[in-house]
């Protein structure tokens, strides 16, 4: 059973919705998202608020529900607030630094790595050892900073690599010596 899918999202002032069929637009301050949703869920429209009801109770319906709703949710903060995430670097000589739109990442490779900004996704540099990831795309900011940081995931010997901010590295014993 759903219990997200039965709240309603309230649009905050500002925000404008479309619906063509199962394609919705949410046009925001921050710029504009379009999503094709499940045929199997109706969305309502009425003033501010948004609904979601389900066609029928089937399995499929039942588990479009929930997501249907929360995707769609995503799409109005987006467009109001934006998302951001925030990596760090951590081990000796590790860098980050813009150059143009580009990211550019000091490592421990024999080579720079380096990231284009995409369409919708910004980066940021406030420090040589930290990136910040920002867009109005909750999916496209989320893959953008899983891709960063799986360029050098952190390891769990020394706890070197891209992490994000706040996350925890299980570490291990190294080997023993007599």
């Amino acid at each position: 059973m759903s219990r997200i899918g039965y709240k309603a999202v309230e649009l905050p002032e500002g925000v404008e919705v479309k619906q063509d069929g199962n394609v919705v637009t949410v046009k925001g301050p921050k710029g504009e998202l379009t999503r094709e949703f499940s045929d199997l869920i109706k969305i309502n429209i009425d003033g501010n608020v948004v609904t979601f009801e389900r066609a029928s109770d089937d399995k499929k319906a039942k588990a479009m529900h929930g997501t249907t709703r929360a995707n769609f949710h995503n799409m109005v903060v987006g467009v109001t607030e934006g998302y951001k995430k925030e990596l760090e670097l951590r081990g000796v000589g590790y860098r980050a630094q813009m150059q143009g739109k580009k990211l550019v990442l000091n490592v421990g490779y024999s080579h720079p790595v380096e990231f284009e900004e995409e369409d919708g996704i910004k980066f940021e540099t406030p420090s040589a050892t930290s990136i910040i990831v920002s867009g109005i795309n909750k999916e496209e900011v989320g893959d953008c900073a899983a891709r960063i940081r799986a360029t050098r995931a952190p390891e769990p010997y020394k706890g070197k690599g891209i992490r994000y901010v706040g996350e925890y590295v299980r570490r291990k014993e190294g080997k023993t010596g007599k």
